[in-house]
């Protein structure tokens, strides 16, 4: 299969485009920088800005997309960037007639007894903004039939092993939009379980205009 991987050098990016690319299928490495883009034989990397003009020319002849764009955690205007740049995608995407967007979007979506995390009391004011533009775009889609979308939220402790690295299992729980919960509380997983996840997603178009979390088992 051909796939596209939109952000191929970020944190999430990366994992999705060696772990497509160790199935054996084609991918083209969406990023602004192709020099840190993951070389392998079937993949491409592909300069591209998600605002420039041809950009919805650039996504045409995929069997799915996967969007691991962000702003960078550091960016102060990460909340306007992010937006800005998923109007272009979302609208590139529907242009190109992409047969499927994955969006990788963040936690904050996700239910607590009814409640996005986001807009639960003890949530961190300072990733307000940041969660509150994840969550916005979740809302947004929801109101597109035209473009085939998935919206996938990873649970709430992603990320705070990254350090560690921890090994691929091959192995995930699925859920679909409330925040999933292990022993000693929120659910977590490893970057390597969560690019298997994407990509046993984009290989199967297994939630299309669908909402759906992760976790490790």
């Amino acid at each position: 299969m051909k796939y596209a991987v939109i952000g191929a050098t970020g944190y999430v990016g990366n994992a999705v485009v060696r772990e497509l690319a160790a199935r054996g299928h084609a991918v083209a490495a969406f990023a602004r920088h192709t020099d840190k883009v993951f070389a392998a034989p079937n993949v491409q990397a592909v300069r591209a800005d998600v605002h420039d003009a041809d950009f919805a020319a650039q996504l045409a002849g995929f069997d799915a997309v996967v969007s691991a764009f962000s702003p960078g955690w550091d960016n102060p205007h990460f909340a306007r960037d992010f937006t800005a740049a998923y109007a272009a995608i979302v609208a590139a995407a529907q242009t190109a007639q992409v047969p499927y967007l994955l969006v990788i979007g963040g936690a904050g979506s996700l239910l607590v007894d009814g409640v996005a995390l986001v807009d639960t009391p003890d949530f961190p004011p300072q990733l307000f903004a940041v969660a509150d533009a994840e969550r916005n775009l979740w809302r947004d889609l929801c109101r597109k039939r035209e473009v085939n979308w998935a919206f996938l939220a990873p649970p709430l402790r992603f990320g705070e092993d990254r350090a560690a690295r921890p090994a691929r299992t091959g192995r995930y729980r699925l859920g679909t939009d409330t925040l999933l919960l292990a022993n000693d509380g929120p659910a977590g997983i490893g970057l390597a379980d969560l690019a298997v996840a994407i990509a046993d997603d984009v290989e199967r178009k297994a939630h299309l205009h669908q909402h759906f979390t992760v976790a490790a088992v």
